[in-house]
């Protein structure tokens, strides 16, 4: 565990490596240098997660100062990284599934001129992810949180000869600087109030600065929400992550999966001592996550670009895991989000290996029967779709149902949360039909394009290994949650000290001493297990797991019978429809709305001040002294003839009007 601090470095090594002898490294070699990197890293967090896991409890969490960053009166920072429950879950994730997506890469990138760029950058942002996670204060993890905004501004833009790729990029990073401003200032009135950043002195003093429900740790709550709409893709700053499907197909997974869209919900578990005490903050929370959730997921009911429908999917996932957090059960967010990270690496991944198979088409409506050309990425992107669409025994299954469950029976939202539960409920639904849809035209029936069809065949095994590892992860996943039998959960066994499941208590204890390595460790806290909840009720979650289940089965039949069985109803759905399917696939005209009361206003504002107030009044003025200047010289120019008998006369003139004046004075 005396390595850990090495974790974020490994990296920025390879970035540093591969980006500054772009020109000289051999491209295999940068490759190799990236994917190890990355791979020693994670080699590193499961060892430290181990030694964490082995001592008792009130000592898991171990801060390690690399050195002082900021020195000003009182205002002191650290470089330093935590190392706890919530941080080792989170860099396994960032570095497993990150190695896995480095490694496919290498196959999916091989032919891609840009190959040594895409690796340097791709270590970039795993590097500014972990970052993120491992920071012990605030301002650290903003800094990671900058990171991952800009390393995905590269990497959507990486083929930057598209306009639609650029495109993308500038929209990410424009909608995602809305988000920071509010962690900006969320973190501006933590300090004001706490007079720190650190993580551990800001949840000690919190208790005694912030009334519970007031409206202090309401605003700084929902200004930290504010940039997780935009980090995490939830309304209204959710318009970015669809265009991001422009970059390359593994920065999708890494994007969707490990690393950039997990920040928001990182944060939120983080600082779950302070969302604990803003009820209304969380009530909004879980009503813009529910609402996510529903909208996302109607709209990926007619997507026809697979990586869309997968995109879209993300959005609503991240919406079930908002509404966790807003129901107080912050664990099942951070479980979702862990499942969520193996499941949707591998659909995206698998849509790469499809893509690729395709001559890039990503259009589902020229594919079909595709299974038997591609065996392995059939299966593996099938168990990913039944882990999303939550059918027993995949992971998905025991994720989604513990939110729904935390939803309904949540005391913060009270009478809202069975409402709520059903917002989530029919998501599912629409989750289990998208997918299923997706599944039946890539894999399923009829060739929709013989040529397509005839070039297609599976990927190499440095691409479908990945698919494999990350189809046993999205199996077997779920189980480190079981529901019911609590004493068996994993997830809550571990995370629960920390943050128990409300969040209280948050890194509580007093400050350890600094041990001669520069680590401090630090005592966890009391732990609320209730989280906000009513007592655990058996017999209903069994209900709600029954219908959760059964509202997944109907989805993916009544999908298989409109998409394999009887194909033409999908279309005479459509044509029933009219008015709903093209609001669907309008994507709720979203766009076309920020496009109308945002873009053109500001767009048609700046033209004015171009046309009008820069060249009219700033350049008129400018021009105009430049005019009046040169008539001042115009007119003074024949004084300055060059003759002598003229100055002579000039020196006369003068002469006379000097004496005159004396004279004249003299005789006053």
């Amino acid at each position: 565990m005396d390595l850990f601090w090495l974790i974020p470095f490994l990296p920025l090594i390879g970035f540093l490596i591969n980006g500054i002898g772009i020109k000289w490294v051999p491209k295999q070699l940068a490759g190799l240098i990236a994917c190890s990197v990355v791979g020693i890293a994670f080699a590193i967090a499961v060892g430290a997660f181990l030694e964490l896991r082995s001592l008792p409890v009130a000592d898991r969490s171990v801060t390690h100062v690399m050195f002082p960053w900021i020195m000003a009166g009182q205002f002191n920072v650290n470089v330093a990284f935590l190392w706890d429950q919530l941080s080792s879950v989170m860099v396994m994730i960032v570095t497993g599934v990150g190695f896995l997506i480095h490694v496919y890469s290498l196959g999916y990138m091989k032919n891609d001129p840009g190959f040594k760029r895409y690796f340097a950058y791709l270590n970039l942002f795993t590097f500014a992810m972990l970052l993120l996670v491992m920071g012990d204060n605030f301002l650290l993890l903003f800094v990671g949180w900058e990171g991952v905004g800009l390393c995905s501004y590269l990497l959507i833009g990486f083929w930057y000869q598209k306009d639609s790729a650029t495109d993308a990029g500038k929209k990410a990073f424009i909608v995602n600087r809305i988000g920071d401003f509010g962690v900006l200032l969320g973190m501006f009135l933590v300090y004001w109030n706490t007079g720190s950043l650190t993580f551990v002195e800001v949840f000690e003093r919190a208790p005694a600065v912030f009334i519970a429900g007031a409206a202090l740790p309401t605003a700084i709550t929902l200004l930290f929400f504010l940039g997780a709409t935009g980090k995490s893709a939830q309304l209204p700053l959710y318009v970015w992550l669809p265009d991001a499907m422009e970059g390359p197909t593994p920065v999708s997974a890494l994007i969707h999966a490990a690393t950039m869209v997990t920040a928001g919900v990182y944060l939120f578990a983080r600082a779950s001592g302070l969302f604990a005490m803003a009820p209304d903050a969380m009530m909004v929370v879980a009503i813009v996550g529910a609402l996510t959730a529903f909208m996302a997921a109607t709209i990926g009911l007619v997507q026809n670009d697979i990586k869309r429908v997968l995109a879209y999917s993300t959005v609503s996932q991240l919406g079930y895991m908002f509404l966790a957090v807003g129901s107080g059960a912050y664990i099942a967010a951070i479980f979702h989000l862990m499942t969520h990270a193996f499941f949707k690496a591998l659909l995206f991944l698998g849509s790469g290996s499809v893509i690729e198979a395709c001559h890039h088409e990503q259009d589902m409506r020229k594919m079909g029967g595709l299974r038997k050309k591609m065996p392995i990425t059939s299966t593996t992107f099938m168990i990913g779709s039944l882990a999303l669409a939550g059918v027993p025994i995949f992971a998905g299954f025991f994720s989604k149902d513990e939110i729904l469950y935390n939803t309904f029976t949540s005391g913060t939202l009270g009478a809202i949360g069975p409402v709520l539960w059903v917002i989530g409920a029919l998501a599912a639904l629409m989750t289990a039909f998208y997918i299923t849809r997706a599944v039946a035209m890539t894999f399923y029936g009829e060739p929709k394009d013989k040529e397509i069809h005839d070039h297609a065949h599976e990927s190499p095994s440095v691409m479908t290994v990945p698919l494999m590892i990350l189809a046993v992860a999205s199996t077997v996943g779920g189980f480190l949650g079981i529901p019911i039998f609590m004493k068996y959960n994993v997830m809550h066994n571990w995370l629960g000290p920390l943050i128990g499941g409300g969040g209280h208590g948050a890194h509580g204890g007093d400050h350890g001493a600094v041990t001669e390595h520069g680590t401090t460790h630090l005592a966890a806290g009391p732990s609320d297990h209730g989280g906000g909840h009513a007592e655990h009720n058996v017999t209903l979650e069994v209900i709600l797991m029954g219908i959760s289940v059964a509202i997944a089965l109907f989805g993916i039949v009544w999908a298989w019978q409109n998409y394999v069985k009887h194909p033409k109803r999908a279309e005479a759905m459509g044509a029933r429809f009219p008015g709903l399917y093209k609001l669907l696939d309008g994507k709720w005209f979203v766009d076309e709305f920020y496009n109308a009361v945002i873009v053109v206003p500001i767009v048609g504002f700046s033209k004015f001040l171009w046309t009008v107030v820069d060249s009219e009044f700033v350049d008129g003025l400018v021009n105009g002294t430049g005019k009046l200047m040169r008539g001042i010289g115009s007119a003074l120019r024949p004084v300055q003839s060059g003759l002598t008998p003229n100055y002579a006369t000039a020196i006369l003139v003068g002469a006379i009007v000097i004496m005159g004046y004396v004279v004249l004075g003299g005789a006053r």
